[in-house]
C-alpha cells in the first residue's frame, strides 16, 4: 500500500524537479524476473532508477534508512519503502550472502531487482570492474540482466552532499537490450560463466555511458578513524 501511494507521488515529482531524459525504456520487460544492472555515479542513482523505470525495481539500502526515530526517521523510513527499497547492514560480514539470498528471493517473485556491479560509487567519473555477484544472481535465477547507464547523477546529489539539488540538472537515463543467459553458460565452469558474462554487462554499460574504463575494482573508502 506505501509502495503504491508514494509511487503515485513521488515519479511524478521527481521528474517535474529533475526532468531527466530517458532513453529506452522499451526494452524494459512488462514482466518476469530480472536484474537492473547500472553504473554508479551518486547516492542518488537509487531513486532515478525506480522513477523513471516503468515497473517497480527493487534496491538493497542501508538499514541505518530504516530505524530512525521520531518525525525525520519516520519520513526517511517512509520515503525509502516506498520506493520498494530493503534494508541490509553494511557493516555485518555475512551482509553479502544475505543480501544475495534477498535478491534471489525478490527475482523468485517474479520481480526486478536493481544492483550495482561496481559495488559502490565511482568517485572519479571512470567505469570500475564489475563484482561477479550479478552474474551469479543471472545464472542462478536464469533471469535477464537489463544494463543502464546513468549520466549526469552526480550532478543532483554530488559525493559528501547531504542533500540532492533542486531544479533543472543534465542527466540522461538510458536502458539498453536485455541480455539473456539462459541455455549460454551450460557446461562452462561456474566461475569462468560469472566472470565472462559480468564483463559482458559492463561492456554493455560502458556502451550507454561512454565512461572511461577503470581496469581495476573500486573499494569503498575507508571509515575515519
Amino acid at each position: 500500500m506505501l509502495y503504491t501511494v508514494a509511487h503515485g507521488v513521488i515519479p511524478p515529482l521527481a521528474r517535474a524537479v529533475w526532468r531527466p531524459v530517458v532513453e529506452g525504456l522499451h526494452h524494459v520487460p512488462a514482466t518476469g524476473p530480472v536484474i537492473v544492472a547500472s553504473n554508479h555515479l551518486s547516492f542518488f542513482d537509487s531513486v532515478v532508477i525506480p522513477v523513471v523505470v516503468p515497473r517497480k525495481v527493487v534496491f538493497l539500502a542501508k538499514s541505518d534508512y530504516f530505524t530512525g526515530t521520531g518525525v525525520k526517521g519516520t519520513l526517511v523510513r517512509a520515503w525509502f519503502e516506498g520506493l520498494g527499497m530493503l534494508p541490509v547492514d553494511r557493516d555485518d560480514t555475512k551482509a553479502a550472502i544475505a543480501s544475495l539470498d534477498t535478491a534471489l528471493e525478490v527475482l523468485r517473485r517474479g520481480e526486478a531487482f536493481g544492483i550495482y556491479p561496481e559495488g559502490t560509487r565511482s568517485r572519479d567519473g571512470r567505469l570500475y570492474r564489475g563484482r561477479t555477484g550479478v552474474a551469479h544472481l543471472a545464472l542462478t535465477a536464469g533471469c535477464p540482466v537489463l544494463p543502464v547507464g546513468l549520466v549526469g547523477t552526480e550532478e543532483i546529489q554530488p559525493v559528501g552532499a547531504n542533500r540532492p539539488r533542486l531544479g533543472k540538472v543534465d542527466v540522461t537515463v538510458r536502458v539498453g537490450e536485455p541480455i539473456t543467459v539462459a541455455d549460454e553458460y551450460d557446461g562452462v565452469p561456474s566461475g569462468r560463466a560469472r566472470r565472462d558474462l559480468t564483463d559482458r554487462i559492463m561492456g554493455a554499460i560502458g556502451g550507454l555511458t561512454g565512461q572511461e574504463p577503470a581496469g581495476v575494482y573500486n573499494e569503498r573508502p575507508a571509515s575515519p578513524a
